[in-house]
């Protein structure tokens, strides 16, 4: 018969019940992992991370306040530290799919810091000391904010500047090679390959400004506000006191929110911050798209670009390697997509002065942010960096393409090239010679006209028409 498991009785207002003996949470905590046997999957790190800031910040803003005797608020920190360091993850099991305020891993929170902070002599009490001032309903919301913020700041944001650096430097070396550039998958008129990886570079920038303007106003934290806006049962001066202590220890930059019902009523500043994460997500997956289409064959593909060759592309075809980093890139923006679905319907998932969707929000929310910035590095260096070209086949189709006729429309006329551009697609010539034929023009000013390095500069070439 298999031994059972060691507990120990622990109560809470709704009364007793049997924790595991080992485990530094306590009822409440308990009856929600019996509550919500969902997914199996806790909240992740970064908010499990901000959630102890968020306490050992108000524990300094209660101790020097007066409302908490200065050892208990110094034995509260240490053990909120400790939570924000990683040192007790185990000890945070409540599922994602919970209480949509977010109360249970509150509680998780404060039970298990209670237990860390109390001593022989000294007992901390999960609510009244660890919780005071505070409510789920604003705790969470601002765990959300500032678990938002630091994953960006630390891990985001350092990631694309990496791989914008990565698309400039490759862009730099590639200024004087001369592709045919598409519009419709179709040829179109030509430009260089460090125009077009420019091209890439400039989406990210873009992409890294919306996320910051974002930022700006995520950093507003309704701390203080506890259960619906209104502050009850917390210090006018807590509020303060908690944004001061948290950037200090975070090292990043809050604010109080200026209207704290709308913090705790709604998300939109999440939803914000997820749709730029799948504005980026969008232009990532172009990017990985366009390298897809660039790498194709090598022999009945485009074959533009050689990608590193990371792994066996087949398990029955010897030889095949197939672009791998760029298809997880585009998995993972998909499933960014996804999330920003579901914080968009969690972000109005709530009634009068509550969101009743935040566990939802955080989980999704961090995922974006690190696949994102998971993909952003991988991009950089295990495929942009290795990137090698073709000058073959960039050449070889540059000199068959008829749409290079474009620019004799200012000299002939539009109607005049569109016959040249169609001879030449139909003998398969290059256009070149069928314009020395059809044109009315000499060799050297057609070799001047047709130059697709001087067409990359684009300009209009003047004459009669």
């Amino acid at each position: 018969m298999a031994d059972t498991p060691a507990t120990r009785i622990e109560h809470d207002s709704m009364g007793e019940l049997h924790v595991p003996a080992n485990a530094l949470w306590g009822a409440q905590t308990q009856r929600a992992v019996e509550n919500f046997p969902m997914s199996g999957r806790p909240m992740r790190r970064g908010f499990i991370r901000a959630l102890g800031l968020v306490k050992a910040a108000a524990a300094d803003a209660n101790g020097t306040l007066g409302l908490l005797p200065e050892a208990t608020a110094a034995a509260i920190i240490r053990a909120a530290e400790a939570v924000a360091g990683g040192q007790h993850d185990g000890e945070f099991p409540v599922d994602v799919f919970q209480t949509g305020s977010g109360t249970s891993s509150n509680m998780n929170a404060n039970e298990v810091i209670a237990t860390l902070a109390s001593t022989g002599r000294r007992r901390v009490h999960p609510n009244d000391h660890v919780n005071l001032g505070q409510s789920s309903n604003d705790v969470i919301p601002t765990t959300i904010r500032v678990s938002a913020v630091l994953a960006v700041a630390e891990d985001l944001q350092p990631a694309v500047r990496h791989l914008r650096r990565t698309i400039e430097r490759k862009a730099k070396s590639l200024d004087k090679v001369v592709k045919t550039g598409r519009t419709h998958l179709m040829d179109a008129m030509p430009l260089t390959l460090g125009q077009e990886l420019r091209t890439w570079s400039a989406q990210l920038a873009s992409a890294e400004a919306r996320i910051e303007d974002a930022l700006g106003r995520l950093r507003r934290l309704p701390i203080g506000g506890t259960a619906i806006g209104t502050g009850i049962n917390a210090d006018p001066r807590f509020a303060k006191g908690v944004v001061r202590a948290l950037s200090r220890r975070s090292g990043a930059r809050f604010a109080p929110a200026a209207n704290l019902f709308e913090g705790i009523a709604s998300q939109d500043d999440a939803v914000e911050l997820s749709g730029q994460l799948n504005a980026l997500a969008v232009a990532l997956m172009k990017i990985a798209n366009d390298l897809r289409w660039m790498n194709s064959g090598p022999l009945a593909g485009l074959g533009e670009v050689e990608l590193p060759a990371l792994q066996p592309g087949s398990s029955i075809m010897p030889g095949k390697v197939n672009p791998v980093v760029p298809e997880a890139v585009a998995m993972a923006c998909a499933q960014v997509m996804g999330h920003h679905v579901a914080i968009t319907v969690a972000g109005q998932s709530g009634n009068f002065q509550l969101n009743v969707m935040l566990p939802l929000v955080a989980d999704n929310l961090l995922d974006s942010i690190g696949l994102m910035a998971a993909s952003a590095r991988l991009m950089a260096d295990s495929t942009i960096a290795g990137m090698k070209v073709r000058r073959d086949r960039l050449d070889d189709a540059l000199a068959r393409n008829p749409i290079l006729v474009t620019a004799l429309n200012p000299v002939i006329g539009y109607e005049k090239a569109a016959a040249i551009a169609k001879r030449a697609y139909r003998e398969q010539r290059p256009v070149l010679d069928v314009a020395l034929e059809d044109s009315g023009l000499d060799r050297r000013t057609l070799e001047k006209l047709l130059d697709p390095a001087a067409l990359t500069r684009g300009g209009i070439q003047s004459g009669p028409a």
